[in-house]
């Protein structure tokens, strides 16, 4: 199979620097790190990709069986890094992704050597000395509406998932995004997301890890930023001057001050 049309894999910047994947959350593709590329392309080599059935992924590589679990778009991320023979690069994961990111580096070690967390989350459902943001019975409802009217859920839940009322242009960016996605893998992938519980996984994490978290966020509250941090051993938390859940469209530049402080001292 053909990896990089799979995954409509792009890779630019300094072919002799470190490398840096960069990994869209639910409803989104690789356009979504515009804003952060350009910051990264003189001192890294950036890999882009979209998982199957987002973006301009090959829909026809999609398996429900596959992904009905992070663990399958986990195998994503090392196939496209066994596809580019890729050593101990810098995986950086937006929201689910970050989790995705997780288990890849479980998977294949000897692949990604560090973690940047940007709005991540373990599990969205409350739990018992845990708070994820969502009672079950919410969580229960969003998918219900998501799976009954996807399109009229994107344009509801976009705007309140991006934050920044006063810069509408940004939730109707992410409301395009999602409404761009098709609605059976949509759905799939939400399910996949929404009821996940990675909780576990976070212990397991043995490389250098970045958590960015900001100020304010339905889907990740700061309760969730300070349950990472405290379950990685050694990881470092930034809150960022930001709010919801898309900070690298909202506030890159403090988005990307942070990632590339954090790699640089990496290097």
């Amino acid at each position: 199979m053909d990896i990089a049309r799979r995954n409509n894999v792009t890779v630019t910047g300094n072919p002799q620097g470190p490398t840096v994947v960069l990994a869209h959350g639910f409803g989104c593709d690789q356009n979504m790190w515009r804003l952060t590329v350009p910051a990264l392309v003189e001192d890294y080599r950036v890999v882009l990709f979209d998982y199957v059935g987002s973006g301009r992924s090959d829909l026809s590589a999609f398996s429900e069986d596959r992904y009905a679990s992070l663990d399958g778009y986990a195998r994503d991320v090392v196939e496209v890094c066994e596809a580019l023979d890729l050593r101990g690069a810098a995986f950086v994961g937006h929201s689910v992704s970050a989790m995705i990111g997780v288990l890849a580096a479980g998977m294949a070690p000897e692949r990604i050597g560090a973690l940047v967390m940007v709005a991540p989350s373990p599990r969205y459902v409350d739990d018992e000395g845990y708070r994820g943001g969502f009672s079950p019975q919410d969580i229960a409802e969003l998918l219900e509406s998501l799976e009954s009217n996807y399109l009229g859920w994107s344009a509801a839940m976009a705007p309140v998932i991006m934050g920044n009322e006063e810069r509408p242009e940004l939730g109707e960016e992410l409301t395009n995004s999602f409404c761009a996605t098709d609605p059976h893998m949509a759905r799939v992938f939400a399910r996949t997301t929404f009821l996940s519980d990675s909780r576990d996984d976070l212990k397991s994490v043995r490389v250098p890890t970045l958590v960015l978290e900001c100020t304010q966020d339905v889907i990740a509250p700061r309760e969730v930023g300070a349950f990472v941090h405290q379950a990685i051993e050694g990881s470092t938390l930034v809150t960022l001057d930001a709010t919801g859940h898309c900070p690298h469209l909202s506030a890159p530049e403090a988005t990307n001050g942070a990632i590339t402080g954090f790699l640089a001292g990496l290097r």
